[in-house]
């Protein structure tokens, strides 16, 4: 029953925005507005990374640093960018694997719910920040995904408990925090490390994560994506290119390759992020010089 909900409430958001996305990018194509950057080179990054993303790395650090590092889009954009263009390629992550739920239905759906809203309330602001704020909070946001993804190499973060579900305070809790979460999540942090330590953390079963992380970035990225879209504050070439091939990237992984030895490629994504990281709070540093 609740794997049908989630099929249900999946393929009615993916539908919904990809509707709106499509609307906006075939209006913007046909007044000859679209962004000039290369569809293929961008469209090449989206395979690749929702490849990964489909093997656990997550995408959103590492999409960052291909995009900033080879100029493909503007930094001001960046934040609804990765939303747009993943929400989808998410979501056929999600139907793909979530097919064993182990949560408890009032905590898995309470905890949606507030990724959902966080998102819808993070967008809403996050849209209208300026080149320079975008930077900083990129920049801030990705030492963040560092700092989590070292703590999971070093086996700092909690290893979990036995739980399927929470009540009384713990609840309060896990909503909470997937609510910050899924604010953050429009600012360009991923969310499946974060939320994998806040589930461990407050004693939940390691095999609730899945579910849970996975469920909450498919439900919330299409409502701030749409968002942007109505703000304009993305970029509807790359989003369509990594949208496209990221699909791709996402159904190779999940049904011809499956798995993969990747703790030198953690160490290495790790590197990357602090490295880009750092060059979006210096181009922040050279936009208060002007």
């Amino acid at each position: 029953m609740i794997i049908t909900v989630l099929y249900i409430l999946l393929i009615g958001f993916a539908l919904y925005f990809a509707f709106v996305f499509l609307k906006d990018y075939v209006k913007t194509s046909k007044e000859g507005k679209l962004e000039s950057g290369n569809f293929w080179a961008i469209g090449a990054i989206g395979l690749v990374m929702n490849f990964f993303d489909t093997l656990g790395i997550g995408n959103f650090a590492t999409e960052t640093a291909a995009l900033k590092n080879f100029k493909l889009t503007h930094d001001r954009t960046l934040p609804g960018t990765l939303n747009v263009a993943n929400a989808i390629p998410v979501i056929v992550e999600a139907l793909i694997f979530i097919t064993v739920v182990k949560v408890e239905p009032v905590t898995l759906f309470a905890m949606l719910a507030a990724a959902v809203l966080g998102a819808l309330i993070g967008a809403k602001f996050v849209s209208k920040l300026d080149e320079r704020k975008v930077e900083i909070a990129m920049g801030f946001a990705l030492l963040i995904v560092a700092v989590i993804m070292l703590c999971g190499r070093l086996n700092i973060m909690p290893s979990g408990g036995t739980a399927a579900g929470l009540t009384g305070a713990k609840l309060i809790i896990a909503v909470v925090g997937n609510f910050i979460l899924g604010a953050l999540m429009t600012l360009g942090i991923g969310l499946y490390a974060p939320c994998m330590a806040l589930i461990y953390a407050l004693g939940m079963s390691p095999k609730a994560a899945f579910p849970i992380m996975m469920a909450s970035c498919a439900l919330l990225m299409p409502v701030a994506s749409a968002k942007f879209v109505k703000e304009g504050a993305y970029d509807r070439k790359a989003s369509m290119s990594i949208t496209v091939f990221g699909i791709v990237g996402v159904l190779i992984a999940a049904y011809i390759v499956k798995s993969l030895p990747l703790n030198i490629l953690i160490w290495v994504v790790i590197f990357v992020v602090i490295y880009t990281a750092v060059m979006m709070l210096r181009s922040a540093s050279r936009h208060k010089a002007k």
